[in-house]
Parts: C-alpha cells; sequence; structure tokens
C-alpha cells in the first residue's frame, strides 16, 4: 500500500480517539496515536499538536475521563478511559459517519 500523508477531515481525530479508547483502555495519549497509525497501516499519522488539544476537547465534553498512572518506560502520566457519555456519543457518530461515506461512495460512483 503507498504511505501517503492524509489530512484528517474535520471531527474525524475524536471518533478515531473513541474507537481507539473502545478497543483498549485507559491508555495513554502517545498509545493512542500509535493504535491508530498502526490501524491505517502508517496512513494516518496523529501529531501530538493535534492529539492533545482533542484530548482536551474530549474531557471537557465528558466523553473520556483519565487518570493518573505509570507508563510502560515508568513515566507518570494521564490515562485515558471512555465514558458512558462517550460510547453514546461515538454510536451515534459511526452511525452518521457510515450515512455519509455511503452517500459519497454513492456520488463518486457516478461516471
Amino acid at each position: 500500500m503507498a504511505k501517503t500523508k492524509a489530512d484528517l477531515l474535520k471531527g474525524t481525530l475524536d471518533l478515531l480517539i473513541l474507537k481507539a479508547l473502545r478497543r483498549k483502555s485507559p491508555m495513554h495519549g502517545y498509545g493512542i496515536s500509535v493504535m491508530i497509525r498502526q490501524w491505517s497501516d502508517d496512513v494516518l499519522t496523529v501529531e501530538q499538536g493535534s492529539l492533545y488539544p482533542a484530548l482536551y476537547r474530549l474531557e471537557e465534553r465528558g466523553y473520556i475521563d483519565f487518570e493518573w498512572g505509570v507508563s510502560e518506560n515508568n513515566r507518570k502520566g494521564k490515562f485515558y478511559r471512555l465514558t458512558s457519555r462517550g460510547e453514546a456519543f461515538l454510536d451515534n457518530e459511526l452511525a452518521n459517519w457510515t450515512n455519509m461515506s455511503r452517500a459519497i461512495n454513492m456520488v463518486l460512483q457516478i461516471s
């Protein structure tokens, strides 16, 4: 697969973070970015300058929470987890994404 730098659509990063936390929780920020990169075959790279503002935003909205912990390299950090409010939001956003991507695909199939 060709490796290209992909720009994330507005709001997509939140969806990816929440999906990562649903899969494995709790996780620290770096672990979330690694998981997204691996899942996308290295196409999606989430930079710290985008990741941490998104995490703070999701925390403010009550979609994620955190606890302090110690990482594998023995460093203290925040470990994020999905809240029940975040679960409901993710379910809704996944349904919206499915509908939107289906509609876009229909338009792109027109010759």
